[in-house]
């Protein structure tokens, strides 16, 4: 007998449901503003290495950030599955980096070394003021942020029809240090 979804399983999928029903245009409008924002936040690169997530199921599309901390020096990386239940691995990317899709159909670099990011911008499926996320429930982010020393600086990045008053956190999950929306930019507070 199947088990009946947990209570993150149904969240999961209904917000994914309702990122879906957006109009492409106004992804594209309220993309623009994530870039706005983030551009505004961090003029410079903030780190060498920027590593963000291939826009996928309506989520944010926030290339033109990337391209412009690139023109500023900074690396663009892209993740990728190397194994199930492991952390993430990283290569470069660039607007002409060729890309095939994974296992999951997302458009990964197939070739490259291996980079470590200093900034890692996540999708965020749901979210909440304490600075969780859920994603898509395969761990990949958070075994990530807990395996990478020095752990990068974690920007999420989603719409504001995501926040919930709590994802309920697991154990295993890693707050974000910064929110970013269409509406606005806010640090995480987090204990030490």
């Amino acid at each position: 007998m199947e088990s009946p979804p947990s209570d993150r399983e149904q969240l999961r999928k209904t917000m994914i449901a309702a990122r879906r029903q957006l109009p492409p245009g106004q992804v594209q409008e309220w993309s623009a503003r994530i870039v706005e924002r983030l551009l505004g936040q961090f003029p410079a690169p903030p780190g060498d290495c920027i590593a963000f997530c291939w826009p996928i199921h309506h989520e944010p599309d926030i290339r033109a950030a990337l391209e412009a901390w690139q023109a500023r020096g900074a690396t663009g990386a892209l993740p990728v599955v190397t194994a199930p239940a492991q952390p993430l691995a990283f290569r470069p990317w660039t607007r002409d980096t060729p890309l095939e899709p994974d296992r999951y159909g997302i458009p990964t670099p197939v070739a490259g070394p291996w980079v470590q990011p200093d900034v890692l911008l996540l999708p965020l499926n749901a979210f909440d003021d304490a600075g969780f996320r859920l994603g898509y429930g395969g761990g990949f982010f958070d075994r990530t942020l807990a395996a990478l020393a020095p752990r990068p600086l974690s920007i999420g990045v989603g719409f504001e029809l995501n926040r919930v008053a709590s994802i309920g956190p697991a154990a295993h999950d890693q707050p974000l240090d910064w929110i970013c929306t269409e509406a606005g930019l806010t640090r995480i507070n987090r204990p030490a």
